[in-house]
């Protein structure tokens, strides 16, 4: 039995809440905690209504180390997830060590005055992590995540060496607006506007961004054009993946969000350092996202499906293999289980997994670790019994 303290009260915080509602036994204590209280309070009025479960509300600002410290020494969580920004993670980590409480998130720490992936300052945290004898589960998202784990998976049962690794992502839903992002829009316009990098024999090669493309028949999507961008579960797959000659990241985006894209960038919108205007400093990217949907408010209508894999290529008995490794996600059936959309439900269950595999000892170790790193079969198995099923197609 656990206490769990979830930062972060945005879409995907909204599906972490329900899902850990929906296991009493684990899960018997749950705080949702973020900067705005409202937020939280409409999500605890939801999952009392769809899951029968009281949950608690705070309200912290993340970005404050003693605050969040003194959060987490009040209510003694056994694990926090966090699902807030990506800006924030050192500083939910530095309050778990101060705290003493296991740390998990969905994605990797980037400064905000740069748009980079790079895991270099969370893996600097491994000492005292260890030091502390406390674990710090990085990535336990979808991709990161999920993709991680399948990887880990077919290293342990499907291949005797793996070669090669795409990971696809493609969401082939349609949310009605003509234009917005699933996930938080500042980090969104940041991770695709970005170079694009991949890695192959032994080497990182750099693309301009969106300047590679390849066609994907998507398992309940249909065929999809895919681009090829830089995400950070390659940095930690290079790394653990055994024989790997070349690993890639492709997401799929329709003509029209990239029409917009392309203008947005061209006027200056997508610039993350500050501009004067009319005598103050802002941010364009930040002043955009205060003008597009809330991803948290795309569910309602959201039809259409996520679907999203990896194709794995290596050798078995001597044999040349290739299978792909997926699951299928409804937009439609999210909204009703949890009210959320597909791209949230698929970051918020694994990272509810992620929780369960702490909570009960499924994983465990000090010190800093990529999901990657620890036995696949008890987080795929969950995955299966938890709503997000994968299947093997192989050819």
């Amino acid at each position: 039995m656990a206490k769990v303290l979830i930062v972060g009260a945005g879409g995907v915080g909204n599906v972490v809440a329900h899902k850990c509602a929906q296991l009493p036994d684990v899960f018997t204590s749950i705080v949702l905690a973020s900067r705005t209280l409202s937020r939280c309070e409409k999500i605890a009025k939801d999952v009392a209504e769809l899951q029968g479960r009281q949950i608690e509300t705070a309200q912290v600002d993340a970005d404050d180390v003693e605050q969040m410290t003194g959060l987490l020494r009040r209510v003694k969580p056994n694990v926090v997830i966090n699902v807030a920004l990506p800006y924030q993670d050192l500083h939910i980590m530095d309050a778990c060590l101060a705290a003493g409480v296991p740390y998990i998130d969905t994605a990797n720490y980037e400064p905000k005055e740069i748009a980079k992936f790079e895991y270099k300052w969370q893996w600097a945290y491994q000492d005292r992590f260890r030091d502390a004898n406390l674990l710090a589960l990085l990535g336990s998202g979808f991709d990161p995540g999920v993709t991680n784990v399948y990887c880990a998976y077919a290293q342990k049962h499907l291949f005797d060496t793996i070669e090669t690794i795409d990971i696809l992502d493609c969401n082939g839903g349609d949310h009605g607006h003509a234009f917005a992002t699933n996930f938080n829009p500042e980090i969104n316009i940041r991770e695709i506007t970005q170079r694009g990098r991949y890695w192959e024999n032994d080497n990182w090669v750099e693309t301009d961004p969106l300047s590679i493309c390849q066609d994907y028949d998507f398992p309940g999507v249909g065929t999809r054009k895919a681009y090829l961008l830089y995400h950070e579960e390659l940095e930690s797959l290079v790394k653990n993946i055994r024989g790997l000659r070349r690993i890639r990241f492709w997401m799929t985006f329709g003509e029209q969000y990239l029409t917009h894209l392309r203008v947005l960038q061209n006027v200056g919108m997508t610039r993350i350092d500050p501009v004067d205007f009319q005598g103050n400093k802002i941010v364009p990217v930040e002043f955009l996202k205060a003008l597009l949907p809330d991803p948290a408010s795309l569910g309602a209508g959201y039809t259409g499906k996520t679907s999203i894999g990896c194709e794995i290529t290596g050798t078995k008995a001597g044999k040349p293999r290739k299978v792909f490794i997926y699951n299928v996600c409804d937009h439609a059936e999210c909204w009703k289980e949890v009210r959320a959309q597909a791209v949230s439900y698929t970051t918020g269950v694994p990272a509810m997994i992620g929780a369960l595999m702490v909570a009960t000892s499924k994983w465990s170790g000090s010190g800093v670790f990529n999901i990657e790193q620890f036995d696949p079969d008890p987080f795929m198995d969950a995955l299966n019994r938890y709503g997000l099923p994968w299947e093997i197609r192989e050819s």
